[in-house]
């Protein structure tokens, strides 16, 4: 089979005007950049307002192994498998970082005969949205600074400046800088570092807001750090949000693309899925919720990360309600939850995981029966998709089947959208299609005006099925200094591995017995919620000995290659 990019330069792909106008676009509705790619026009919104709500799909999985499992390769091919069963649909994604891209995982286009295209220009800058974050972020920082160098009018303490720089890179030098060495003409020294782009509050408050009234007054609420009465200061007193807002006018238009079946895509916004909530844009859900008849999104890594933050962080701000949750799978990740086989990126798979091995299936099948459960928690159904490899034996195939029917899934079905496209999905689409009619009761993990650690402690016991809660002192501090300020009715977004249900990535299956750590709790109050850190994350990747960028170049008739 040919690679992932070989197949997306071979395919035929339609001028983007065509795209826009088989949901219902005129040339008034976008923007055009280049011949395959444009900006949608938020004045869509109120153009079709009246316009009924189509049915809403969340694409999430089980814990992935460090590979992935191919959810976006799946929530690719089931918008394209609806199409296929003749049902109108819009797939909406996130755009991915430059930092997986050159480092360990690659782009994120999907793949096989599932994929967004141009597969370069989606993995790259595709219209420059990602260097708006930046660019935001950055200028905040650099206020900051001036602000102490012009004599500090806002008695801001350094020692509490929580806001770094960024670059949509992964480069482990620079999560730990100085800043202003060279004498007083350059500044103040103090320690600062350096998050990748998708890690910023802006990116997270992209996805969020809703329009450009929304996106200002996010911006201004940014806190940044305390004065020394410890009250909050923020780019608003900094007088930098007004500049902020402006500089991100374009990047707030969702982008539209096409797969490789000539579906329309809307790519929009990219935060990290374990410090923010992970998910695409509101705006890009909501014009395509008006546009089409059935929306697939995707959340990030598995359903105790993405999927938990999409019904209780993203619909909460939106006031949309999904239909259908797809549990995505796969029988290399089951075997690997059993503990019996590692996933090392990098290092050749173990032969064992390509051999019929039911027991490993069924032991590993814990975790997926749990993230049906977490699921469940939202009272929507849910269809589980087993993304097919060519070393599955049936056998191990309807073993999941069984399990995920016994556990309270909707229906499960093989997805073969990898090698055939839009066909192999025609199965899932049509178990979607009829979950969807099924109806559901949709409704949040928790209230949001119960104290700051009943909320945790409903994710933890509920989501990642820990025994309870333990608190760092500096944990403590914060949820006191947080309710004092009110802060204590936003919800929250937890910051935790995404290898494991619990906060050890060591920890595969489903763990049991064990308490959860919280070490400290910070506020992304322009976002809109509280992140509690559950151990150690990282902000700023480092790249692997081999970076996925040795092998990107150009041959010599000036096409992209080594992109996968």
């Amino acid at each position: 089979m040919m690679s992932d990019l070989e197949i997306a330069q071979r395919s035929t792909m339609k001028p983007i005007s065509e795209i826009a106008n088989t949901i219902s676009l005129n040339d008034d509705d976008y923007e055009l950049y280049g011949k395959y790619k444009a900006k949608i026009s938020l004045d869509v919104l109120n153009k079709f307002q009246n316009q009924p709500l189509g049915k809403y799909i969340d694409v999430t999985a089980i814990t992935p192994t460090p590979l992935g499992e191919g959810k976006t390769v799946t929530t690719i091919g089931l918008a394209m498998g609806l199409n296929a069963i003749g049902k109108k649909s819009i797939v909406c994604i996130r755009q991915p970082s430059l930092g997986p891209v050159f480092g360990i995982k690659g782009g994120a286009a999907g793949g096989g005969y599932s994929q967004v295209i141009p597969m370069e220009d989606f993995n790259l800058h595709l219209t420059g949205d990602t260097h708006a974050v930046s660019l935001a972020h950055n200028l905040l920082a650099a206020f900051i600074d001036n602000h102490l160098h012009h004599g500090n009018a806002l008695d801001l303490n350094p020692y509490t400046i929580s806001w770094p720089r960024v670059v949509d890179v992964s480069d482990r030098s620079l999560r730990k800088i100085i800043l202003g060495l060279g004498g007083k003409e350059n500044g103040v020294p103090r320690e600062s570092g350096f998050d990748i782009s998708v890690a910023s509050e802006v990116m997270a408050i992209l996805a969020l807001t809703t329009d450009l009234s929304d996106i200002r007054k996010r911006l201004g609420r940014i806190v940044i750090g305390y004065n020394k009465k410890k009250q909050p200061i923020t780019a608003e007193d900094l007088k930098c949000a007004g500049s902020m807002a402006v500089l991100m006018k374009d990047a707030i238009k969702p982008n539209l693309l096409q797969t490789l079946e000539n579906t329309p895509c809307l790519v929009h916004a990219g935060p990290f899925a374990n410090i923010a909530h992970g998910n695409s844009s509101i705006i890009a859900d909501q014009i395509a919720l008006r546009l089409t008849d059935y929306v697939v999104t995707e959340s990030g890594f598995g359903a105790d990360c993405g999927m938990e933050k999409f019904m209780d962080i993203k619909c909460r701000y939106s006031g949309l309600k999904p239909n259908c949750v797809v549990m995505v799978c796969s029988i290399r990740a089951l075997k690997m939850h059993s503990g019996k086989y590692k996933v090392v990126p990098g290092k050749p798979l173990d032969p064992g995981l390509a051999q019929e091995d039911i027991e490993s299936v069924t032991q590993g099948s814990e975790n997926l029966i749990k993230q049906i459960e977490n699921a469940r928690y939202f009272g929507i159904p849910v269809v589980v998709a087993i993304n097919a490899f060519t070393s599955d034996s049936p056998k191990e195939i309807e073993t999941v089947r069984k399990i995920s029917i016994e556990n309270g899934a909707f229906d499960a079905v093989v997805s073969e959208v990898w090698a055939k496209g839009g066909d192999g999905g025609k199965d899932l689409a049509q178990a979607v299609a009829r979950a969807c009619d099924n109806g559901g009761n949709f409704q949040f993990l928790y209230p949001l005006d119960i104290p700051i650690k009943d909320k945790i402690h409903a994710i933890a016991t509920k989501i990642y099925g820990a025994d309870g809660v333990v608190y760092e002192n500096e944990a403590e501090k914060k949820i006191k200094l947080f309710t004092e300020m009110g802060w204590d009715t936003l919800p929250i977004c937890m910051a935790k591995t995404h290898l494991s249900l619990s906060h050890d990535p060591k920890l595969l299956g489903r763990p049991r017995g064990y308490k959860l750590p919280i070490r400290d709790i910070r506020p992304s109050i322009g976002a809109g919620f509280l992140y509690p850190l559950c151990g150690e994350m990282r902000t700023m990747p480092g790249l692997p000995s081999k970076p996925a960028g040795n092998t990107v170049d150009f041959d010599e008739d000036g096409n992209v290659v080594g992109l996968f």
